[in-house]
């Protein structure tokens, strides 16, 4: 049986109507806010959560929206952030209001026409959330509370470019009873793939279409022009903790055949140090070059640390070999493969992208290899052709179903 939220909404008279389970699971959310407290205060002060912790659990600086009635996309980091540009194109005229996840994903999201926050801890949500015409959910952003909450303000749900991942289905079926009710308040669910498809028939969910990955909509471009060296131009880009090692030790072994520079796009911009202390270590170990691309925004080193934002499609276009992070661990899930082929480069990636199976559908002549594999693939590369996308999708059902009143 519904009840009636008890609570005024931050000055609404309006009451959300919710189930007894949604009560109940925001009474656990906020249990577990409370333990959870002193490990989030500890996380506020590490450079990564600094924005993103305090305004989603503490909401400083994290007001609601001051309109209503517009159309609210939510999104996690930055890949999806940037998935939304062909959308919210087509959609100029109209009022949009986006969250993030990430302080990445934040800063993409701030780049556009919009209201924009982060998605507050759900314990909030009730008390935070305005009433919305539409709620856009992109890739696998699935939180109760936002969903039952902006169900019972009557906002129309749709998930878009959704997927469960080969790797994540088990975990997901084991709570099929959660997810099942999750998903009755959603009103399309826009699958990535048939495979997509076929896990939210497995969860209940009802409405399904497969239109493709959104991302294979968005225009790819470069914002600067920079002069190719003479030499072959390697880049790893998007890359995580553990990774840059394994490229460091296979270009110092390539380097000692092939007249090659090495450009590192460390994934996270708090990393940037810490990767330039270990391009210090091999550069000293192997008598290289090393600069900061901040500091000359030239390509004469040997290794180049990018220690800075919004320059890796401007480095991919002047690239020879690209070799796409986030694959070679096992925990990340692989990064957007079609900006690299946009441009022409030579994909090495690991065999761990899961959540980009997808997208890698569309790239031809990409090399799939472990850590240890990397200079081996480099040496191939050079008898590869360049990768290449085929692959286009039509966003005008979309934007029909988003926009019907």
């Amino acid at each position: 049986m519904p009840t009636l939220w008890p609570y005024p909404l931050c000055g609404n008279t309006r009451s959300v109507s919710l189930s007894l389970f949604g009560v109940f699971y925001f009474i656990l959310s906020a249990v577990l806010y409370i333990v959870a407290l002193p490990l989030l205060v500890f996380l506020s002060f590490k450079p990564k959560y600094k924005e993103s912790i305090p305004s989603r659990f503490f909401l400083f600086n994290n007001p609601r929206f001051k309109s209503k009635s517009g159309i609210w996309f939510h999104v996690c980091s930055l890949g999806e952030a940037r998935a939304l540009k062909p959308i919210l194109e087509l959609l100029p005229d109209e009022n949009i209001k986006i969250t993030t996840i990430t302080h990445t994903g934040q800063a993409e999201a701030k780049k556009y026409n919009a209201e924009v926050r982060y998605l507050p801890y759900e314990m909030f949500l009730p008390f935070w959330a305005t009433e919305e015409r539409v709620l856009v959910v992109l890739e696998a952003e699935f939180w109760y509370m936002l969903f039952s909450v902006m169900r019972a303000k009557r906002a129309r749900i749709i998930l878009l470019n959704a997927r469960i991942s080969e790797k994540s289905v088990k975990k997901y079926l084991q709570f099929a009873w959660f997810y099942k009710r999750l998903l009755s308040n959603v009103e399309v669910v826009y699958a990535q793939s048939e495979a997509d498809k076929n896990r939210f028939i497995a969860l209940g969910a009802k409405n399904i279409e497969v239109i493709g990955n959104i991302k294979l909509a968005g225009k790819i471009s470069k914002t600067k022009d920079y002069q190719k060296p003479e030499s072959e131009l390697i880049v790893a880009g998007s890359t995580h903790e553990g990774e840059e090692d394994a490229v460091l030790k296979a270009f110092v072994e390539y380097k000692k055949q092939m007249d090659a520079k090495l450009v590192i796009v460390p994934r996270h911009p708090e990393r940037f140090e810490k990767v330039y202390e270990l391009m210090q270590k091999y550069a000293a170990n192997s008598s290289l070059t090393i600069s900061r691309f901040s500091q000359s925004k030239e390509f004469k080193s040997d290794m180049i640390l990018v220690d800075a934002m919004g320059e890796l499609n401007n480095i991919y276009a002047i690239s020879d070999i690209a070799i796409l992070g986030g694959a070679f661990r096992d925990d990340i899930g692989g990064h957007n493969p079609l900006e690299p082929a946009y441009f022409g480069c030579k994909i090495i990636t690991g065999k761990h992208f899961f959540h980009q199976k997808e997208l890698f559908k569309y790239v031809h002549h990409v090399q799939y290899v472990q850590s240890d594999e990397i200079h081996k693939a480099l040496l191939k590369a050079r008898e590869l052709p360049s990768s290449m996308v085929d692959e286009q999708i039509n966003l005008k059902p979309v934007i029909d179903r988003i926009i019907q009143k």
